[in-house]
């Protein structure tokens, strides 16, 4: 940027108020590129929020069949062919990693698209607009409506806006908690009365919330209770793609009327069209800003007024640092360069995480095994002299089929078992489990007189599933 135009800029700048005490910002309608990517985001990720529960996914008898379900009273997560356990919960780190450095490539490669386009405030922020847009018409109206004196006629419209922001927001928190359950029933619970608490409690938080954030927070969770704003800058670099002014171009600004003449003055004519249509109220002449959210309704809003006056667009644009500075400078435009250090590494970093899952649930053991070892009391000393401990023998089978599996013990010469409800005195014995469920056994390991040669001995548990390498857990045999 020349130091001509900072020197404008500055000038015109003034104090900019960084937080707006009452009321908030009315954005005005755009058409154009940007906004119809909105429309279209917004349809698609308000559809995948509600409707997605309600797809089916075939898991055999017994198993539930809905598609993506977090079910916490089975303490099971499942996601069309794959069934997370509890002790898994390792997997919840593996997304929540993907999750961070997709979001950090995205802005490294184009700003910050997430707030712009798939943030659910963004999108609840919009859709409730709108509604106020259809009621109370566009800024203009809408400013109008805010300075009027109350009466009926106001009072009427305002309590049908939110009796529809109400009604989405109770959509939102229904939505939630569909994809807790299996989706039919709980929506004809919800409907009919007959849900718990807790589910008309859950519901109602996140609707409050999505009521309280989208429908009267709006453009203030952006600006100053999202944490990511505040470090998004380090994301960034000269070439990913963010919105600009070309202030090399539009300045001097000024007010200017068709078919004049823009020799000599800047391309900007001071309308305020990029302010009055940003959904966060930036001016975005004064450069990259915190508030920005990237959505690029600014750009759609100068690309129309340019066409006005018969001149370029662009000169509001969805572009990268070094290629307005080339612009600038009259250099050749080095074009978007989405392979450079910072991407590679983001990208390195989620092929790692996601071929390291993919990897782990590839090769998931189809059974584990949990020994805990009896600690009051530690050993029982029997009337032959004879040692005892007591064991509980915990098997995880984790495939919907019922499995015998053969446990057999070894490490102490002359030892042998009993199982509570099952086989007594025996070195090995077949262990029953029904699919998809854990299978506690209570065991109890017996030792003759002068086996032991300490206090503290090794035993070996083997576990023969009926398809599988066997597993081996080491435990310890206490004796006086």
């Amino acid at each position: 940027m020349s130091d001509a135009a900072v020197k404008v800029i500055e000038k015109q700048k003034g104090d900019v108020p960084f937080y707006r005490e009452r009321g908030f910002h009315h954005p005005r309608a755009v058409k154009g590129t940007f906004r119809s990517l909105k429309w279209w985001a917004m349809a698609i990720t308000l559809a995948w929020w509600h409707f997605a529960p309600f797809l089916r996914w075939d898991r055999g008898p017994g198993a539930p069949d809905q598609a993506i379900l977090i079910d916490m009273g089975g303490r099971r997560a499942y996601f069309f062919d794959i069934e997370i356990w509890p002790q898994e919960v390792y997997y919840i780190t593996g997304i929540l990693m993907l999750a961070a450095f997709t979001l950090f490539l995205m802005s490294a490669l184009a700003g910050r698209v997430w707030c712009g386009f798939l943030c659910w405030q963004t999108v609840y922020t919009d859709l409730f607009v709108a509604v106020e847009r259809i009621v109370l018409g566009d800024r203009t109206q809408r400013m109008h409506h805010d300075r009027e004196t109350l009466s009926a006629a106001k009072v009427a419209k305002v309590a049908l806006i939110n009796v529809v922001w109400l009604a989405l927001s109770a959509a939102c928190g229904i939505g939630f908690v569909l994809w807790f359950g299996d989706a039919f029933e709980q929506l004809r619970d919800i409907f009919t009365g007959e849900a718990s608490a807790y589910t008309y409690g859950v519901a109602g938080v996140i609707g409050g919330f999505c009521f309280l954030l989208g429908a009267y927070a709006r453009e203030r969770v952006c600006v100053y209770m999202c944490p990511y704003s505040r470090f998004q800058s380090a994301m960034l670099d000269e070439h990913s793609l963010v919105v600009t002014y070309e202030a090399w171009r539009g300045e001097p600004r000024g007010h200017a009327f068709k078919g004049q003449n823009f020799d000599g003055r800047g391309h900007c004519v001071d309308c305020r069209m990029c302010v009055a249509s940003c959904p966060t109220g930036i001016d975005i002449r004064f450069g990259n800003q915190l508030a920005c959210i990237g959505c690029g309704l600014c750009v759609d809003a100068c690309a129309r007024v340019m066409d006005k006056f018969g001149l370029p667009r662009g000169l509001i644009s969805y572009d990268s640092s070094a290629n307005i500075e080339a612009r600038e400078k009259g250099h050749t435009v080095p074009g978007h360069k989405p392979v450079r250090p910072r991407t590679l590494v983001y990208g390195g970093i989620l092929v790692v995480v996601a071929t390291a899952m993919l990897v782990s649930l590839l090769n998931r053991a189809t059974v584990e095994v949990n020994v805990i070892h009896e600690r009051a009391p530690l050993y029982v000393e029997l009337s032959d002299g004879g040692v005892r401990n007591g064991y509980t023998y915990k098997i995880l089978n984790m495939v919907r089929k019922d499995r015998t599996f053969t446990l057999r013990i070894d490490g102490l010469p002359g030892a042998d078992m009993d199982v509570v409800g099952g086989a007594a005195d025996a070195t090995e014995v077949a262990l029953d489990v029904p699919g998809d469920s854990v299978g506690a056994f209570r065991i109890y390991v017996t030792v003759p007189p002068g086996a032991l040669t300490d206090k503290t001995n090794a035993l070996t548990f083997t576990l023969a599933p009926p398809d599988g390498p066997a597993i081996v857990n080491q435990t310890l045999f206490a004796g006086p």
